[in-house]
């Protein structure tokens, strides 16, 4: 820094000297002021003016060798200067970047760099309080670039070199800086002003758990072991059984296991009235055969979800949660060919059937399967191993809809759906049509995928027809799966409500590609803005964009409930995790907005997630030691108050009007045994009274009728016989 800008810098803005470090590494090339020279030369300037260009950020190799260092942080430039020179009024005369010859008016790195930049001057001015008072992007036009010559291009212009005419066009980036000159800045044009309200009464507030191992042994058995133990305290330390003794126990419970025991203390913390966890397919059906089927693994959910009842805290249960490092598959069907074999979704059904028939007395919502639109990552060998797999997925769901439709909903009453990924996408560039196009193609390929089918019976049109687009230009042999009119039957409405994942605004520009994969097949290029508010995973907060793809789901499939079945943010915090609570008040917020503005029937909002997992994003309310942090109480308002409440109002929704359902529910459901004994008791009451009322007038009337016997008549009067 010193060797660039303090060349030239130290004798103008400093003492009018050359700086210390340049005198002693160049004592031998560098002239000597004379005191005349440093008088003459030392305040020469009104401001400090200074240009940062790509010409900065040349890798190490092809600077001069005078000491420049490669940096994109302009803020600390600025910060540099201040110190150095005691925060002289700042122009910056020079800014921009640069693409490659080829490019023509669709300069988006140019945008983010040039975001970036301003974004940087912005903040040097509000926080490090530096005078910077203008700003002079580089350059008009494309033009002939030093040693580079015309191999790049930094104009906001572009210029037809080619042409006679020399032909000249505006970039986006000359609309993206015109924009910010009549801003005079940033401004929040995605999201509107905050609003005021409450979600409705039967509003599910929720809390998110990935996959449940289920505890098979209680960790202490002291309540139910029989048997009677000496320990060796000075010896080996050993606990030994001594042989015919039999003490007496009780039957074990469900809070005998820890992990439920923590989990309730949690769930309390937390005053959600849902919770959603997924079950453990390989657990409950090892070879996922209905031969082998672990009872315990049963009773240890069927106590979550019990136990949690008592604390007026309803499930959502998801029978299958794959991710990107476990299939979640027994492992029988993993070596079968996991969803490329037709023959995993019958067996799929079966563990569905079972799982209803264990739990579905007390679980009233239900997800098939979690972000089957995410298994692309696993299914990637090819294209078509892809779609098929998905294929595979959807005629799983589609059976086990049907299942509970036809058996089990009568008498449950509950409601199935599977949740989707779905993040939205907004074009990189919003002055390029190629990249609007790219963002509505990611969210048919991502989203639409899998509901359209669930709506209309088939794959949505738009991916079919880019699809063979691409098979014409002879850039992918790839093939979506064709249902049969037996498929199309199956599929079509196996949804009972909307489910989606949302956790983040994607940026997507076009890019062709060539291949026959899922990926390739999309065209699409995902850019990252480090100027946006971002997570340690680098997810970027964007709240608005919660609100768009509700939007466009009710666009596209209808006035239909719709759960947020989990969204949240990695916060590296271990206690007062801040960007947590914001990221929970404005994605909430944007879903008030859908919910009174948009007309979008949001049934409810689960938050991701209950505890964070070791060596991973820290995504938990609680830390994996099962310490709460500070946005617990933060969600916990937000529950009580049903929503945003405005200074003088109060919930129009009483938390015994929220809850009377459920109590009641779990009136009926938990204390089934009471309610039978209760029964039992009374009726057994009723008789003996009716009993003992029957004898005691027959004896009342048989003394009566004795006593008769012994009164005297009057004289011609004879005594009648009973």
């Amino acid at each position: 820094m010193v060797s660039v800008l303090g060349w030239f810098a130290n004798p103008i803005h400093g003492d009018g000297d050359y700086p210390e470090v340049m005198k002693k590494k160049l004592l031998s090339i560098l002239p000597l002021f004379s005191e005349a020279e440093q008088n003459e030369v030392r305040g020469t300037a009104d401001f400090f003016a200074f240009s940062f260009g790509p010409n900065n950020f040349k890798p190490q190799n092809t600077m001069a060798k005078i000491g420049q260092n490669v940096s994109l942080n302009l803020r600390e430039v600025l910060n540099w200067i201040k110190l150095e020179y005691g925060n002289p009024r700042i122009l910056i005369t020079e800014n921009g970047w640069f693409t490659d010859n080829h490019v023509k008016t669709e300069d988006t790195t140019a945008i983010y760099m040039m975001k970036n930049f301003l974004n940087q001057i912005l903040q040097a001015i509000k926080f490090d309080e530096i005078r910077v008072f203008g700003y002079t992007a580089w350059s008009l036009l494309d033009g002939f670039e030093w040693q580079d010559a015309y191999t790049t291009r930094r104009g906001l212009f572009y210029v037809d070199f080619n042409s006679q005419q020399k032909e000249r066009k505006p970039k986006s980036s000359a609309h993206y800086y015109r924009q910010i000159i009549q801003d005079n800045g940033f401004t929040l044009k995605e999201s509107t002003p905050d609003v005021q309200g409450q979600f409705p009464c039967d509003f599910s507030w929720g809390v998110t758990e990935s996959v449940l191992k289920p505890e098979l042994v209680a960790s202490s058995p002291q309540f139910n072991d029989p048997h009677l133990y000496v320990w060796n305290v000075t010896g080996n330390r050993l606990l030994h059984r001594v042989e015919g003794v039999r003490l007496k126990t009780r039957p074990a419970q469900c809070t005998d296991l820890v992990s439920i025991k923590r989990q309730l203390e949690m769930l309390a913390r937390m005053k959600v009235t849902h919770y959603r966890f997924a079950l453990d397919w390989p657990s409950i059906l090892p070879t996922g055969k209905l031969s082998t089927v672990n009872r315990q693994a049963l009773r240890y959910y069927r106590c979550i979800v019990s136990e949690g009842l008592k604390l007026n805290v309803s499930s959502m249960v998801t029978l299958y949660y794959p991710t990107h490092a476990h299939l979640g598959l027994p492992a029988p069907l993993l070596h079968g060919g996991g969803w490329l074999n037709r023959s995993t979704a019958q067996a799929f059904q079966d563990y569905a059937d079972l799982c209803f028939q264990e739990l579905g007395d007390l679980v009233k919502l239900w997800i098939t399967i979690n972000e089957p639109n995410r298994l692309s990552d696993i299914y990637n060998r090819t294209s078509n191993d892809t779609y098929w797999a998905a294929h595979n997925l959807l005629i799983a769901h589609a059976r086990v809809w049907h299942l509970y439709d036809r058996q089990y909903r009568p008498a449950q009453r509950g409601a199935v759906s599977l949740s989707l990924h779905s993040d939205w996408a907004e074009p990189a560039n919003p002055y390029a049509d190629s990249h609007w196009r790219a963002a509505e193609r990611f969210l048919q390929f991502e989203i639409a995928w899998f509901a359209e089918p669930l709506k209309t019976g088939d794959y949505p049109l738009a991916m079919r027809e880019y699809i063979a687009f691409k098979n014409r230009q002879g850039l992918s042999r790839s093939t979506l799966p064709q249902f049969t009119e037996e498929e199309r039957k199956l599929v079509k409405g196996t949804a009972d409500f909307y489910a989606l994942n949302h956790f983040t605004t994607r940026f997507v520009m076009h890019k062709r590609q060539n291949g026959s994969s899922y990926d390739a097949d999309r065209d699409i290029q995902f850019l990252q803005d480090i100027t946006c508010l971002s997570s340690p995973t680098r997810l970027a907060v964007m709240p608005w964009g919660e609100r768009r793809v509700l939007r466009w789901i009710r666009k596209n499939y209808g006035d239909v409930d719709v759960y947020i079945t989990a969204s949240g943010i990695d916060d590296q915090s271990l206690e007062n995790d801040e960007l947590r609570k914001y990221y929970l008040e404005k994605y909430i917020q944007e879903a008030l907005k859908a919910y009174l503005t948009d007309k979008v029937k949001i049934k409810g909002y689960y938050a991701f997630k209950l505890t964070e997992e070791k060596s991973r994003p820290r995504f938990g309310f609680f830390t994996s030691d099962f310490k709460a942090k500070s946005s617990i109480q933060f969600y916990n308002k937000l529950i009580s108050n049903n929503g945003f409440l405005s200074g003088n109002s109060s919930p129009r929704c009483s938390q015994t009007q929220r809850n009377t359902e459920c109590i009641v529910c779990l009136f009926l459901m938990q204390k089934k045994p009471l309610i039978f004994f209760g029964c039992c008791f009374f009726s057994t009451l009723v008789l003996l009274l009716s009993v003992t009322i029957f004898h005691k007038r027959r004896r009342r009337k048989f003394w009566k009728a004795k006593n008769l016997q012994h009164i005297p008549l009057k004289k011609g009067h004879n005594r009648v016989s009973s």
